[in-house]
């Protein structure tokens, strides 16, 4: 058996400016797959999209990085990296739809971790309904679940309704390095 059928190789690279266009479409398709799987439909502003995603990804510090398995694209992540606090943020992590269960978003993200070795904290956000994320960043990746938002207890970045199912309920998770 080859080596890519027994340990598929994960990288990373930086999304180029002419990438950009077909990065947020992955982006988008891969969300929209899982809201689709929880709720039967997609409803408007239920995933981050256009000026959204265009804000995400023009905050300071902010690096977009595409994940390839052997070479090929199969993912992307966009982390923001503060270099002073060395606490980062992972804001937007996505693994194709056709590749889940292979193994391939916790090797992406070991590849994360190992590009930013002076990171003492990362943080990350994801949906309520989002059980297979909830279950990758706790049981796999090692995060910690440190606050839940709702409409009792909003997010102080985020105020306001979320277009997002389930009434934009969110966890906010760290990982201490």
């Amino acid at each position: 058996m080859s080596r890519t059928m027994q340990d598929p190789q994960v990288t990373l690279a930086p999304v180029a400016p002419h990438d950009l266009p077909a990065f947020k479409q992955e982006m988008e398709d891969s969300f929209a797959v899982a809201v689709i799987e929880e709720f039967g439909c997609l409803p408007e502003d239920s995933i981050p999209r256009g000026d959204d995603l265009d804000h995400s990804m023009t905050v300071p510090g902010t690096v977009l990085l595409h994940i390839l398995c052997d070479g090929q694209r199969v993912g992307g992540a966009v982390v923001v990296i503060d270099e002073e606090t060395n606490r980062n943020s992972l804001d937007l992590f996505f693994i194709s739809s056709q590749k889940h269960g292979r193994g391939l978003g916790f090797k992406a993200w070991t590849a994360i971790e190992r590009m930013y070795p002076a990171t003492r904290v990362w943080q990350t956000h994801t949906p309520y309904f989002e059980k297979r994320n909830i279950h990758f960043y706790v049981n796999k990746c090692g995060f910690k679940i440190v606050e839940f938002f709702s409409d009792r207890h909003p997010d102080p970045h985020f105020p306001g309704p979320s277009g997002l199912p389930g009434g934009g309920e969110m966890f906010r998770f760290e990982k201490v390095m």
